[in-house]
């Protein structure tokens, strides 16, 4: 038996001539390593090979690593114990002989490998020899194949080495991976390739800090949002006893949802030193925000005269709310009856019915005016401070970006919405009388003129931004500057971009008089006309004094004109443009506040939890998408093409899952659904760190429930190394996709007695989203920017297959999550897999995946396929995943279970059984 041990480098074995109990039969052998430290003198069980059949000179895949902080010493003690395993879950076992050896022994020995002989246990008689050698990492490929054969054919097998950080230390000393991910867990193996040679493949498992530190970020901006959210409404004003009670009620949920995020988030803030949640607490109350086992995975492949290749991929449960539960579905059916049912709610509480994209608009026309205000009334004084110091092309600058913002800012308010709400909380304030009951009503022709009483309704509302000239001279600018609170005329542009529908009963121009409204929102664009034109008005002046004029001339325009007011003459119109932007923000952040509020009253109690539910599983899906995010950035770091990719265009990030559309994991996927679409509204930033330090490198979450940014801090020199386009602070997108095959007996049963209508839906619409992104892609980035693999096929060619297979009726078709697998890693994408709790099913898929990626890329050989399969899933990081989360090293599936499942996805015998999970 050769055994390879590791001091920071791998420990081989094998053993030879080992005598069983049976004499007429060949032992099943493992070998368990001890460590004897010498100074206090006790065994410390380290690691445990696999087990070899029917063989008596089994060679061993697996090997053994010692961390490079392990206290060893040369006079530290290894201990070999030989098993004769009656069966493969090894629960029951003789012993055959140990051997016991010093560190020192090994280094000394000649080319660093000792053969010990085997003492049976009354210390007399032999049982076979064990073969140790150390081999440093590098030296791995060059073993010979001849070397390792042995008189079973099956058993001339690669080798397997486990720690728990052995050549981890480049991610433990880099400064870019120390804050995010943590207690990495390491095997390696030695493969043999089509050619007889040897690859070296390392799988390294590691947790996440996002798995607490985004949820906790994302819990404080919900009770910000919401603590907001109730001040908006307090400062509605005065409203009618209907209304006022109404409010009331609403500020009351809110208070309730604010309260209950408060203790979570207390909760957590207790929980010190843990960075992943395991799969026995999905359903814990204090937990529901933190994604289930979330964990990453590489592989690195080293093969003899090529590159080093790495594949990523981030596993994680089903974004999913497990305390909830699953009774009446998930987020995509319960929002589905929600809207349905939403109008009759607001017929009960007198309530105006908002659709979802109206709601929506609120929320985008509050979350835009609480950006651009600020940013307004800082780029006004801007432009009184370059005109200070009567810096023209500091004028132009400044000018050009709050012509930008303001036009921005106007733009946003145009919308039938905004004019529609003002008229209902008009209504909603008490002793509200309408036109109608005053005088006689206005012909609906007649009324519907003087709205649209301009020529032009396509024209910009904002005159004389950059790129139009002013429609005013000075003289008139400065006349229409002078009576902008009096003015009665409108400028009105093309209607909103979300015309509202008679049968929503959303009151109409009719019965409310808009002028005061289409005065003010006017205002904004007159006082910038009026800030533009004398602004012109500076510069000609500027231009006139350096021309040649006559000595006579030059002392009039000096007694007429002194340059040092520059700063005075636009004081007036600029401080006129601040006040109407902050009058328009007042009443449309009141008009909107008052659609949320009757959103939020037609739904109660049904649209706070509902809105609870998708906080829940939002915040687990972006965990684990800034994970990914980050895993990806710092791999592609020194990739110029990856780095054009993502500022161009952005990445894919593909979710694949193995839920059934079955019982409650049907409500897991319609959570899932709705969870990975949210992400649509997450954009990442790349930012400086304040310092180098560790907790400066840490990502930020910041914005609200319609739009997050995402912003990962990197080292100075490291991000000095990034294009422009990012260090400016270009907002970078990623586009979630999602597909789903359910592999477990539940699918079985959906496919042939239930529904699998969710899962074709699901999957079709998002490979055209897949598709779209492509041809984005393609048309904004050369695809010589797209990372190279040994398989020629044709992305687009691939996308064609997969669209093949996503309307092919065919039971259990996994070729589906293989070919988005393929596209994503063709892509420069960020993969996922996913399943009820990231340990069972999705051991399968990720280890399948590995081992394809080894046959396809890296010419695995045919006959080590499925031994190179059993090797990972039994000894591999994915079994390791199942001991930290259920203190078992069993998968949990029983056989009639795995009978239903596809044979690739089913675990090697003796590594599954029943477990609480």
């Amino acid at each position: 038996m050769i055994l390879v041990l590791f001091f920071s480098s791998l420990l081989s074995s094998s053993c030879n001539d080992l005598v069983a109990s049976g004499r007429d039969r060949k032992p099943n052998a493992l070998v368990q390593v001890a460590v004897i430290d010498p100074h206090k003198q006790h065994l410390v069980s380290h690691a445990c090979t696999e087990i070899v059949e029917a063989n008596k000179d089994p060679l061993f895949l697996t090997g053994v690593t010692f961390p490079s902080e392990y206290p060893a010493s040369p006079e530290t003690l290894v201990k070999l114990t030989v098993y004769d395993a009656k069966d493969k879950s090894q629960e029951s076992s003789s012993f055959l002989g140990s051997a016991t050896f010093s560190v020192a022994d090994l280094l000394r020995a000649k080319d660093e490998r000792l053969t010990l002989s085997l003492r049976s246990s009354d210390g007399v008689c032999t049982a076979g020899t064990v073969v140790v050698s150390r081999l440093k990492m590098g030296e791995m490929e060059e073993v010979d194949v001849d070397h390792i054969t042995t008189d079973i054919p099956s058993h001339k097998c690669p080798m397997v080495c486990e720690s728990a950080s052995h050549a981890c230390i480049d991610r433990e000393n880099n400064p870019l991976t120390g804050p995010v991910f943590k207690n990495p867990v390491c095997k390696v193996y030695r493969f043999q390739t089509v050619d007889s040679k040897w690859m070296l493949v390392r799988e390294q498992m590691e947790e996440c800090t996002l798995s607490f530190s985004v949820p906790k970020q994302l819990l404080s901006l919900y009770i910000q949002e919401d603590m907001s959210r109730v001040q908006d409404l307090r400062e509605l004003g005065e409203l009618s006893p209907h209304w006022d009670n109404l409010r009331k009620e609403v500020m009351t949920r809110y208070g309730g949802i604010i309260s209950s995020y408060q203790e979570t988030l207390a909760e957590l803030d207790k929980i010190t030193g843990r960075s992943f949640k395991p799969s026995c607490c999905k359903a814990q109350k204090s937990l529901e925000f933190i994604p289930i086992n979330l964990h990453t995975q590489r592989m690195r492949v080293t093969c003899p005269r090529k590159t080093d290749a790495f594949y990523d991929i981030v596993t994680v449960g089903a974004p999913a709310a497990h305390f909830q539960g699953f009774k009446c579905g998930g987020l995509q059916r319960v929002l589905s009856r929600y809207e349905a049912e939403k109008k009759s709610f607001s017929t009960a509480y007198q309530c105006i019915y908002y659709s979802p994209e109206h709601t929506a608009k609120a929320q985008e026309v509050l979350s835009t005016m609480s950006l651009l205000q600020p940013l307004i009334t800082s780029l006004a004084d801007q432009l009184l401070q370059a005109a200070q110091e009567h810096s023209s092309p500091g004028l132009r600058d400044a000018l050009k970006n709050l012509s930008d913002k303001t036009e921005q800012f106007v733009h946003t308010l145009k919308d039938e919405l905004v004019k529609s709400a003002l008229l209902a909380l008009h209504a909603a304030r008490p002793g509200y009388v309408s036109k109608n009951q005053k005088q006689t009503p206005v012909q609906g022709g007649q009324h519907q003129g003087h709205i649209h009483q301009d020529s032009d309704q396509n024209q910009s509302p904002v005159q004389g931004l950059p790129g139009h000239s002013p429609t005013l001279s000075v003289t008139e600018s400065t006349a229409v500057c002078n009576n902008v609170e009096g003015s009665q005329t409108t400028t009105r542009g093309e209607g909103g971009t979300l015309p509202l529908k008679h049968q929503d009963s959303i009151p109409h121009h009719k019965e409310y008089d808009e002028e005061e409204w289409d005065r003010v929102w006017a205002n904004v664009a007159k006082c910038l006309n009026c800030v533009i034109a004398m602004v012109d008005k500076l510069q000609e002046e500027d231009n006139s004094k350096q021309e040649p004029v006559p000595d006579q001339q030059l002392a009039d325009v000096i007694t007429s004109h002194n340059p040092g007011d520059w700063r005075e003459q636009l004081r007036p119109p600029v401080t006129r443009l601040k006040e109407c932007v902050m009058e328009v923000v007042e009443k449309a952040k009141k008009a909107m506040t008052f659609v949320l509020l009757q959103e939020a009253a037609c739904s109660i109690p049904q649209g706070f939890l509902l809105q609870q539910r998708r906080d829940v599983v939002f915040s687990q899906a972006l965990a684990a998408l800034a994970c990914g995010f980050v895993m990806r950035l710092y791999a592609g770091m020194q990739d110029k093409g990856f780095l054009r990719q993502l500022h161009l265009v952005g990445l894919v990030a593909q979710f694949e899952s193995l839920l059934s559309t079955y019982s409650e994991e049907i409500g897991m996927l319609e959570d899932m659904e709705v969870g990975i679409s949210d992400l649509q509204r997450v954009v990442f930033q790349i930012t400086e760190a304040k310092t180098d330090d560790l907790s400066d490198l840490q990502p930020l979450v910041c914005g609200r429930r319609d739009h997050f940014t995402v912003e990962v801090p990197l080292p100075r020199l490291v991000f000095q190394t990034l294009p422009e386009e990012i260090k400016e602070g270009k907002p970078l997108r990623v586009f979630p996709v999602l597909f789903n095959v359910g592999i477990n007996e539940q699918q079985t049963i959906a496919e042939r007695f239930g529904d699998i209508s969710l899962q074709e839906r699901i999957n079709q619409r998002n490979f055209e989203m897949l598709e779209a992104y492509y041809k984005s892609l393609s048309e904004k980035v050369p695809l010589e920017c797209l990372p190279c693999f040994q398989t020629q096929t044709d992305i687009k060619e691939l996308l064609e297959t997969l669209g093949q297979n996503v309307v092919t009726k065919k039971r259990k078709n996994v070729e589906i999550l293989w070919i988005a697998g393929t596209i994503c890693r063709r892509l420069n994408g960020i993969r996922f897999t996913s399943c009820k709790s990231a340990k069972d099913r999705t051991s399968m898929s990720v280890t399948l995946e590995q081992c394809a990626l080894l046959r396809d890329e890296h010419q695995l050989s045919k006959d080590f396929f499925i031994r190179a399969l059993d090797c990972m899933r039994r000894e591999g990081c994915r079994i390791e995943n199942v001991q930290k989360n259920i203190r078992c090293r069993k998968y949990a599936f029983n056989i009639l279970q795995l009978m239903a499942f596809p044979k690739c996805y089913r675990p090697p015998e003796g590594t599954y059984g029943k477990v609480d999970s």
